[in-house]
């Protein structure tokens, strides 16, 4: 991959101009000199104690232009972040699952508007929740309108909630029938949760409405089921390994768990180690043990250079040296709307830049993007080919708003 070494220049004058001049290092369209205020911004969090430390990968024309690490892996240890570094990538499990699916779906394995019970028997009659008691967990429901499609899977559509840090009816009712969350589930098997889950009620009836939940841990189990090997072989074969994305796992090898970030959060405003359970009893050293619960919704750990890959993929119209990994037809159906009006725009497995949220930042329509509940982001632009990613590692941030600071910092860098 091309290195590009950022030089940090004095600021000679405070007028911020939209061209660059003749003192500006460009490097395929963007201004080095401009991206160098990523570095102050990030500066600052880190002596704000926002988190310990972060990367920072930008690539345009599928060429790195800004790549740096920032602050400390390990506090304590005083242990400088690396850009190698491994980071728990939690929710961005979600667009590599929706990519295996695609995968099979051009095989011919299913079709999108096919109903999940026609792979899945315990999701046949569903039911919608109707009374929730909290003094017991106990619940009445009603007969859902319809089932569950594979479409609404992608789209968080179907009425499936999130363990754990979902609604707190659902967070009581998924505890109490044993179903995980998925970041950081170590023991038992994906298919067998999976099963439960479709005796479980759904928080809306399928289609009406926009809930994050469960969806991609299901599609997951079903892509084990379409592809006939675990979901960990099945990315393995079918994906890391084509795209060379060499340190993106469920558990980590022994060999890379030196890499592992540690998790931090803010008590009484200083930044602390997290060493108790998070999220469902999860042990935060999770991506070290040897699991076998491979949740396609939220149990991956990379690297930003391996997601980097992975996102050119798109960008490259199914493409990766050569080889044509998946068709140009069926990204472009992933890049689609799916959701039509509804308050989250998304397609299938990312959300989406429309002109229903445009105004919201400076993206370029067609921009797809997500993160991980450890304030990791990415976002990709396929009008400006470039990719964006800022990997962080710290649990119940109050300051998420990292991500979208360093979205206006990334463009306000385009100087062509």
């Amino acid at each position: 991959m091309k290195k590009i070494v950022i030089l940090l220049l004095s600021v000679v004058s405070s007028i911020a101009i939209a061209q660059p001049t003749s003192h500006d290092t460009i490097v395929e369209g963007m201004s080095i000199e401009r991206l160098a205020r990523i570095d102050n911004r990030i500066e600052q969090a880190l002596k704000d104690k926002w988190f310990p430390g972060a990367v920072v990968l930008i690539m345009r024309n599928n060429q790195v232009v800004y790549q740096k690490a920032y602050g400390y892996s390990d506090l304590e240890k005083k242990t400088p972040l690396k850009q190698n570094d491994i980071f728990r990538i939690a929710s961005q499990t979600k667009a590599i699952t929706s990519l295996a699916a695609m995968m099979l779906y051009e095989e011919g394995k299913f079709q999108l508007d096919d109903p999940v019970s026609k792979f899945i028997p315990e999701f046949k009659n569903i039911k919608v929740l109707s009374v929730f008691n909290e003094s017991d967990s106990s619940y009445t429901t009603q007969p859902a309108k319809s089932e569950i499609t594979i479409r609404q899977l992608f789209t968080h559509t179907s009425g499936i909630d999130y363990a754990a840090i979902g609604s707190k009816p659902f967070n009581a009712i998924y505890a109490k029938a044993g179903i995980p969350s998925g970041i950081g589930n170590n023991n038992g098997l994906l298919k067998d949760k999976m099963k439960v889950l479709g005796g479980m009620p759904l928080s809306h009836h399928p289609g009406e409405e926009f809930t994050y939940g469960l969806n991609l841990d299901l599609l997951g189990y079903l892509v084990e089921i379409w592809g006939g090997k675990s979901l960990a072989d099945f990315f393995q074969t079918r994906i890391f390994d084509p795209l060379e994305m060499r340190d993106t796992y469920f558990y980590l090898p022994k060999e890379k768990h030196s890499r592992l970030v540690p998790i931090y959060e803010e008590v009484e405003s200083q930044l602390k180690k997290v060493t108790h359970t998070i999220y469902d009893n999860v042990d935060p050293s999770y991506p070290i043990h040897n699991g076998t619960y491979y949740s396609g919704g939220a149990g991956l750990s990379s690297t930003t250079e391996d997601y980097a890959r992975f996102l050119q993929l798109f960008l490259n119209k199914g493409q990766y040296k050569g080889k044509q990994l998946i068709s140009r037809k069926t990204i472009e159906m992933m890049l689609t709307n799916q959701t039509g009006t509804l308050s989250t725009q998304f397609g299938l497995g990312f959300q989406l830049e429309t002109s229903v949220n445009d105004y919201l930042s400076p993206a370029s329509l067609g921009t797809f993007s997500w993160g991980g509940a450890f304030n990791t982001t990415y976002w990709a632009d396929p009008k400006e080919n470039m990719i964006a990613i800022l990997y962080t590692q710290i649990y119940n941030s109050h300051h998420r708003e990292i991500g979208n600071l360093f979205k206006a910092m990334t463009y306000q860098a385009i100087v062509d």
